[in-house]
């Protein structure tokens, strides 16, 4: 049994919150997902992640990896073997969609089909400005001055 979360007093008490808070709300309310094929998710360093899925049976052609904005939709489409008459399946042959929800600033660096593993690279670039910088601080004197109007030589009014 599954119980419903309310996050209706976090909306009231923080700021920019929102996005986060809207994920949580709908990985609650997410229905049992299908786990085929199956995947891993790796963190390989710092900033570095990998997903690697095990696609037996997919060309590379039959893949699709796709990233729109926080999403990260890998598909599996499989041809059809005309002409053969199958005598017993063992290898599932459906097609698959498997979606991610990516945090902000992480995107797909590329993707490798080998030995019936795709692997996808993901690694977190956060811009410039919001990167840790060092703030320099002032002396004493160097406040005053920029205080001082250089017109008049007094203190500028806030």
């Amino acid at each position: 049994m599954r119980t419903a979360l309310d996050f209706s007093p976090l909306y009231r008490s923080s700021i920019g919150f929102d996005r986060m808070l809207n994920v949580l709300e709908a990985a609650s309310r997410a229905q049992p997902a299908d786990h085929w094929p199956p995947c891993d998710i790796i963190k390989a360093g710092e900033d570095d992640y990998r997903i690697t899925m095990a696609v037996a049976g997919f060309s590379q052609d039959e893949l699709t990896v796709t990233q729109e904005q926080n999403m990260l939709v890998i598909a599996g489409q499989k041809s059809g073997g005309e002409g053969q008459e199958l005598l017993y399946r063992g290898i599932p042959a459906g097609s698959f969609r498997r979606s991610f929800e990516l945090a902000d600033h992480v995107k797909v660096v590329g993707a490798n089909l080998a030995d019936g593993l795709l692997a996808v690279d993901l690694k977190r670039e956060l811009p410039e400005a919001m990167k840790p910088r060092r703030i320099e601080i002032a002396t004493g004197k160097a406040l005053r001055g920029a205080e001082e109007s250089p017109a008049k030589g007094g203190v500028l009014a806030a």
